[in-house]
């Protein structure tokens, strides 16, 4: 019976759609000069009393959301993207034949409106309509507008749907731009050059992870979705940049979970004559300008300092495990076991059962603003040796709301150093990791050339929007998450 229904609905929208062609008029023309935004007319009436005129003149645009009324007066609600106003119909401005063409329109049918702005006597703020055009006929009608639309796969499917139906998933989007907008405002301000580095790379890096594969027909090989910026961006301090960001998408050939998306935002910088303490410091100026930007009003607080644990305090305070006294894979797998910890230890290396131990025990914990720092060298194949603790590096990972949300190193330049931390995924990849970082021997030819001391930072730009928009999951603030058949 549904589907009949929707069959007749599409049948009699196709229908007008032929009447107005018919009619003369061009129901898809091309442009509607002079738009004023919504939120703007609103903004400049704001103080106007109820009951009371104007002569401001509005062109608005924008999606028919719902109507009220018949014969010669009606009302009607129009969306753009900033907001929504009452348009008020009347047959007396408009002419009989006109505010029927007005009437004979669907919701969902994009309209450019001309009026005249007052304030009803109930106060709502209204344009009275004195010309209007059709500038889009919707062939298929929008979602409920009582209930709007819950289904989580088609929101997820048809974000188009969502946006529609859903002011708050406008919201997140828009709180997002704002976000990317305030990180890129920082950089720019503090010196940092916005580069854009290869995707498709013919050799993946800067992370352990999985890559996607393709192949190029006209040169014959086999290229990668890259998994990080990471080693491009230092090649180009290398080069002298000094100072270097890039905002883009990540590609990571790994399972699918409320905060993993196998293709994701992120925004690495580099810079020259720091370390991962001036990263730091970074990071404590710039969340609290995001979220302000984003609006976020939550039980974060992002006012720096920032705690800072080391991961062996982390995970000992959270399992009584001390890590670092059992570098030895057997006696880890059995210290995690003897703990009742879940946490399956068959096959995982050692680094595999920090990681784990860490990430599934420890960092839900983690709601205020932390730094976990100083990482055991296995598990840390970019980063810089540890300046006073032999068997550590110099790297921290930034965690708020019970997720990971940058990570980030004093920058590994010792060309013989990086070689041989090669040499050791290499051996990790041929035990069957199939995470381990490959051997570049361009990038070492890079660091042969001399990096200078630099501090790096990846910051997941998802996961970001998620806290400060209050979502449980990522595909929430992904327009068009990746999805099961």
């Amino acid at each position: 019976m549904a589907e009949q229904e929707g069959s007749e609905l599409l049948a009699t929208r196709r229908a007008k759609l032929e009447r107005l062609r018919a009619d003369g008029i061009d129901p898809f023309p091309h442009a509607y000069a002079g738009v004023t935004p919504i939120s703007a007319v609103h903004a400049a009436h704001a103080d106007l009393p109820a009951g009371e005129e104007t002569e401001a003149r509005y062109r608005v645009a924008g999606r028919l959301h719902a109507r009220r009324g018949q014969g010669k007066m009606a009302f009607l609600d129009l969306d753009d993207r900033s907001g929504r106003i009452q348009l008020q119909a009347k047959v007396d401005v408009l002419g009989e034949d006109a505010m029927a063409r007005l009437l004979d329109l669907d919701l969902g049918d994009i309209v450019g409106v001309e009026g005249v702005a007052f304030r009803s006597r109930r106060g709502e703020l209204s344009l009275r309509v004195e010309s209007f055009e059709l500038l889009a006929k919707s062939l298929r009608p929008p979602p409920d507008k009582f209930h709007g639309l819950q289904d989580v796969e088609t929101r997820f499917r048809h974000r188009e749907l969502d946006l529609i139906a859903n002011e708050e998933s406008r919201d997140v989007f828009l709180a997002r731009a704002r976000v990317v907008s305030a990180i890129r405002a920082y950089l720019d301000e503090q010196g940092f050059v916005e580069v854009e580095t290869p995707i498709l790379q013919p050799l993946y890096g800067g992370a352990m992870a999985r890559p996607f594969t393709t192949h190029h027909n006209a040169l014959d090989r086999d290229l990668y979705l890259r998994i990080a910026t990471e080693l491009y961006l230092k090649r180009l301090i290398v080069g002298g940049l000094e100072r270097v960001y890039e905002i883009g998408k990540n590609f990571r050939n790994e399972g699918i979970s409320f905060k993993h998306n196998p293709e994701f935002t992120v925004v690495e910088w580099y810079e020259a004559f720091a370390d991962y303490e001036d990263v730091m410091r970074r990071v404590e100026e710039l969340l609290p300008r995001v979220a302000e930007a984003a609006g976020y009003e939550g039980e974060v607080d992002f006012t720096p300092p920032y705690r800072r644990v080391t991961l062996r305090d982390a995970i000992h305070e959270g399992t009584g495990i001390d890590v670092l006294e059992l570098r030895n894979r057997d006696a880890l797998a059995a210290a995690i076991a003897a703990s009742g910890s879940d946490i399956p230890t068959d096959g995982l290396s050692w680094p595999e059962l920090v990681d784990d131990l860490f990430s599934k025990v420890v960092e839900p914990t983690l709601v205020q603003p932390t730094f976990v720092i100083d990482f055991p060298k296995e598990i840390s194949p970019l980063a810089k040796d540890h300046r006073s603790q032999p068997g550590l590096v110099e790297r921290f990972e930034a965690f708020a709301g019970g997720m990971e949300l940058a990570n980030a190193f004093s920058e590994l330049n010792d060309p013989d150093e990086q070689r041989a931390r090669f040499e050791a995924q290499r051996r990790f990849a041929d035990e069957g990791h199939e995470e381990a970082m490959p051997f570049d021997e361009a990038y070492l030819q890079a660091l042969e050339l001399g990096l200078p001391p630099t501090g790096g930072i990846g910051i997941g730009i998802d996961r970001l929007v998620m806290l400060l928009t209050g979502k449980r999951t990522i595909r929430e603030v992904v327009l068009f998450p990746a999805m099961r058949d």
